[in-house]
């Protein structure tokens, strides 16, 4: 295990790995990418061997990061990754490829540059979006400091010449397992908003960079928070999704939105501490202005994220776990049990999941250096689009990611947006000949 007291330079043999870490892990196929990118759009083209250089300054101080995974007889486990890497690489066409834990030297994280944008793209059991934007920011110093440039540490941003505490590596979901447990109940079966798929491995993404002040400014109109009100327009257009294809019995709408509980309960960890609320309309129950959604959407969060349900949901997660029945059960036999039970608890009852980390953050030494930031989301275990978003500065990149042909949802939500009076200027990889957005 990794030391449990005083500071250390990293595991000494393995880690466990968290709760949503198993997850994750045993989720993870070639039609199922568990890996997130963030990007720095930078005001400077990219010079690749300093970024090398700042790879290998900054990875030491975040051993969660430098770990490879392996298979036991009943669990997966980390230890310390040996091997030579992670190298940085020129960026490729189709982002967020899923993990092969054999491949690439059994590393769980990537860097890629392409001009003025550096990426960085994490296997979703090592960390959520909150603790790898904490590495990226770091990483991000470190580069700037190859080049000359002089940037403190602090707001946000680790001293690399300090070793890690043992709180950024602490499992924070077993720490705060400490009340009656709660699982969550199985809701029934949301709209899918599924399509054609594209061939293997075709990842369309399309992004939006808005104005925050304009967001700012339509949200604050409906009473409610750029993410309540960036939900209640994704719901809004799969709801017309569902219209248009005219079904006998219509289905609920539902959004899976991943709630940072670092907000509720105090931790540094730089690991997973994430759970996930599930905003939901219901069209068989009449129609709904856009008003009523997002009050709904409003409504429902507020009253569902607060300390005690949600320390009740993770207990619950957390006892399931460590059930001593479950202990004994070998791996082979587990992971397809938790991959049907994902399928109908993880999937079943969503339409698609929205996360927004929010503002990205950086000391005031860095801000000129970088133009802006991105998010994406890898690929889904059915062609659907996943949507994330996270700001810098006066703009807010909201991306789509998924393996389906249709444009249907990207392309009204960005139509709601400019309806609103909000500014979208659009980006795609998708082929100049095929069925575009606008």
């Amino acid at each position: 295990m990794a030391r449990e007291n005083g500071k250390t330079k990293g595991p000494t043999a393995w880690y466990t790995l968290d709760n949503a870490a198993i997850l994750y892990s045993a989720l993870q196929r070639e039609e199922y990418s568990a890996v997130y990118r963030f990007s720095a759009v930078m005001t400077e083209l990219v010079d690749p061997q300093a970024l090398q250089r700042a790879v290998e300054r900054t990875m030491p101080r975040f051993p969660g990061f430098g770990v490879r995974i392996k298979k036991g007889a009943f669990w997966y486990y980390f230890e310390p990754n040996p091997a030579p890497g992670p190298f940085v690489k020129e960026d490729i066409a189709n982002p967020c490829q899923p993990v092969r834990f054999r491949e690439d030297n059994g590393w769980l994280v990537r860097f890629y540059y392409y001009q003025r944008r550096i990426s960085i793209e994490v296997f979703h059991a090592l960390s959520d979006g909150g603790g790898a934007l904490v590495f990226f920011r770091t990483l991000l110093a470190v580069y700037l400091r190859e080049l000359g440039r002089t940037i403190p540490s602090g707001a946000g941003v680790l001293d690399v010449d300090e070793p890690p505490s043992r709180e950024e590596l602490e499992d924070a979901y077993a720490r705060y397992a400490t009340v009656r447990p709660r699982r969550a109940k199985l809701e029934g079966k949301a709209y899918q908003n599924t399509g054609t798929a594209e061939p293997f491995y075709t990842l369309n993404v399309t992004m939006g960079f808005v104005p925050v002040d304009q967001l700012k400014e339509r949200a604050r109109h409906y009473g409610v928070s750029i993410t309540e009100y960036l939900s209640a327009a994704l719901i809004r257009v799969m709801l017309d999704n569902q219209a248009r294809e005219n079904p006998q019995k219509p289905l609920p709408v539902a959004l899976a939105i991943p709630i940072d509980l670092r907000r509720w309960f105090p931790s540094r960890t730089l690991r997973n501490f994430i759970l996930t609320a599930r905003p939901c309309v219901d069209p068989a129950l009449g129609e709904y202005t856009f008003a009523e959604i997002a009050s709904q959407v409003h409504h429902y969060l507020r009253l569902h994220i607060n300390r005690q349900e949600m320390q009740a949901l993770l207990t619950g997660n957390v006892r399931f776990q460590t059930n001593p029945f479950l202990q004994i059960v070998p791996i082979w036999l587990k992971n397809p049990v938790m991959a049907l039970s994902y399928r109908v608890a993880g999937c079943r009852p969503y339409s698609a999941t929205y996360t927004n980390p929010g503002a990205f953050r950086v000391p005031a030494e860095m801000a000129p250096y970088i133009q802006r930031m991105e998010v994406i989301l890898g690929q889904a275990t059915s062609p659907r689009v996943h949507c994330a978003s996270i700001s810098y500065g006066n703009t807010m990149c909201i991306t789509f990611a998924g393996t389906l042909k249709e444009t249907d949802t990207e392309r009204d939500f960005f139509r709601f947006l400019v309806k609103e009076g909000v500014h979208v200027k659009v980006e795609s990889n998708r082929r100049a000949d095929s069925e575009l957005l606008f």
